[in-house]
């Protein structure tokens, strides 16, 4: 891509709120599929504008709802958070082009999608109104020095800009960033020793009885359908391992597990089992285990 088709922010959260000023103004809608990414709806109740939440099918697939929501701008988070699940680059396209406002494309976890080709950056050059954003924070290993890439067409960054901070991004991150981009090698085997990993944790997770669902993330989302997490959650916490819980209705029978490294995850999966041979909480079958 051109230089005119990039934007760099203060971490992608800081280009999610360039796009909210951008394109939102008091009332207008921003349509983006639930459960997802937290920072959209705070985003958007900031600027005053009126969230459209479109529940995901249970596939994670794009929801139907998502093309006719009528919104300004809609956000993709892809892979999923919490899910890590992947929507493919058709129906990407698919939904950019029925949509009358602007799509963005949030591939924070893209570079641990088992697919290389997974990233919807080339299509900025055939779609008008679409917007990719990557993150140095997590393939990257750079969290704390704050560096987000926007991607898209030349006059959508034109117009970024014109809310974009004049120095947004210190001299410091620029150079790191800079250094990352020219040490692939290393990013790319660590994204490798995170994919295998991953697939351990994985069939751990299945061997223990959850249903994991088919994660292209630093993480992976383990369910229990039907069965309250909280107890696990808790139980692993007085063990001083921490996975995420989310108190909401459609996230409650499941956990978000972080790939750690292969010594965490073999460490994680034999507490699980513990916690399940000491009957922490019942069964759904009432047999007093996971």
């Amino acid at each position: 891509v051109r230089r005119q088709n990039i934007l760099v922010g203060n971490g992608s959260d800081e280009i999610l709120s360039m796009v909210l000023r951008c394109f939102v103004g008091r009332g207008d809608r921003v349509a983006f599929p639930v459960p997802t990414y937290s920072l959209y709806e705070t985003l958007v109740k900031i600027q005053d504008g009126e969230q459209v939440c479109v529940e995901y099918p249970a596939d994670f697939a794009v929801p139907p709802g998502l093309h006719s929501a009528n919104a300004a701008v809609t956000f993709l988070c892809n892979p999923n958070s919490p899910s890590g699940t992947l929507v493919s680059l058709s129906a990407i396209e698919r939904l950019a082009r029925d949509i009358g406002g602007v799509l963005v494309v949030d591939e924070a976890y893209i570079d641990f999608a088992e697919d290389p080709g997974s990233s919807a950056i080339p299509l900025i050059q055939s779609i008008p109104n679409l917007i990719v954003l990557r993150t140095f924070s997590k393939s990257f290993s750079l969290a704390g020095l704050r560096i987000g890439l926007a991607f898209a067409p030349a006059e959508l960054i034109a117009g970024m800009m014109k809310v974009k901070d004049s120095y947004n991004v210190n001299r410091l991150s620029l150079v790191a960033a800079t250094a990352a981009l020219q040490d692939l090698p290393w990013m790319e085997q660590n994204v490798r020793c995170i994919q295998q990993t991953r697939r351990q944790l994985v069939n751990g997770l299945v061997n223990l009885g959850f249903y994991v669902y088919p994660s292209h993330a630093n993480f992976v989302m383990a369910q229990r359908k039907g069965q309250e997490q909280e107890p696990l959650y808790e139980a692993l916490r007085e063990r001083k391992i921490y996975v995420r819980y989310f108190d909401t209705p459609e996230l409650r029978d499941s956990l978000r597990i972080t790939v750690g490294t292969r010594e965490d995850t073999k460490r994680l999966l034999q507490e699980i089992a513990a916690i399940q041979n000491g009957s922490v909480y019942p069964s759904q079958s009432g047999g007093g285990k996971l």
